[in-house]
């Protein structure tokens, strides 16, 4: 069925959710505090991880070689500029303020936070696209099965710390991969694996950027930087 990987991993976000409000009354500030930079340590290693895999390659004589440097700085300073120019983070932010009022969560303090720093950590990174693509073009839902897994477990630790608006990242889950899901024929075409490869890359960038917030507090527009995922994919289809 095309289109189930998209309402596991929404369904797994939602449970995820659910639990972590649960858990999170028995838990004190200091606990809450320990969770969060927890998580944020773990989604650090992810981004770190998915980064390495994409720069680092195994040269002739068997030693590690490093490359893409150029691109991420590219991708990164174009795709900064247009999204500053569209102010993403800002509609993220006001989107989840509307939510606040609109769920009746107005007295929560981090709801906006929450969904904010749940919605990027989820909807940011390969897996997302490429188990939407694999789900719409062969109905195959099992990436995002497996990240449904994974989200459960992230939303259901940030929600412990941060409240029920990570709750809500299941909307733009479902809006994003769903999308992409229904345009898979359409973007078939675009999704060589030099494509991939470096939508991979900087989206484990991007990935790591989030933990930063979650670690230090907010130090980095994460949502100003999605652009630069659509940058790097453009760049596959530069001439070498």
């Amino acid at each position: 069925m095309i289109g189930l990987g998209t309402l596991l991993n929404a369904a797994g976000i939602v449970l995820g959710g659910a639990l972590g409000l649960v858990c999170g009354r028995f838990l004190p500030e200091r606990f809450q505090d320990t969770l969060t930079k927890a998580c944020g340590v773990s989604v650090l290693f992810l981004g770190v991880a998915g980064a390495m895999e994409g720069m680092l390659s195994l040269a002739e004589d068997g030693s590690l070689a490093s490359g893409g440097s150029m691109l991420i700085v590219v991708s990164l300073a174009l795709g900064g500029v247009l999204g500053e120019l569209a102010n993403i983070d800002g509609g993220f932010e006001r989107f989840g303020r509307w939510l606040k009022v609109k769920t009746g969560n107005a007295g929560e303090r981090q709801f906006t936070e929450g969904f904010v720093t749940a919605s990027l950590t989820v909807c940011v990174g390969a897996m997302a696209v490429v188990g939407a693509l694999r789900d719409g073009l062969f109905g195959d839902p099992s990436v995002l099965a497996t990240k449904a897994v994974l989200d459960l477990i992230i939303v259901l630790v940030m929600t412990c710390s941060l409240g029920k608006g990570c709750l809500f990242s299941a909307i733009p889950v479902a809006i994003w991969q769903g999308s992409l899901t229904v345009l898979a024929q359409l973007v078939k075409p675009l999704m060589t694996d030099g494509a991939l490869a470096n939508l991979s890359l900087v989206g484990s960038i991007l990935i790591f950027c989030v933990g930063l917030n979650l670690v230090w507090g907010k130090k980095i527009r994460v949502a100003n930087l999605l652009p630069a995922i659509f940058v790097a994919v453009a760049a596959a289809f530069l001439p070498v």
